[in-house]
């Protein structure tokens, strides 16, 4: 389960890294990483 939430985070990260073009990127970014944190603690 830890290994997974790793893995997660560190994917999210880097799409985070990747759409941070524009504040709209960020904001989006920060969302979807916001639900995937909240899927895998479900």
């Amino acid at each position: 389960m830890k290994r997974a939430v790793i893995l997660t985070t560190l994917a999210l990260a880097s799409l985070l890294l990747s759409a941070c073009n524009t504040v709209a990127g960020v904001g989006k970014g920060i969302k979807s990483a916001g639900k995937a944190m909240e899927k895998s603690a479900q």
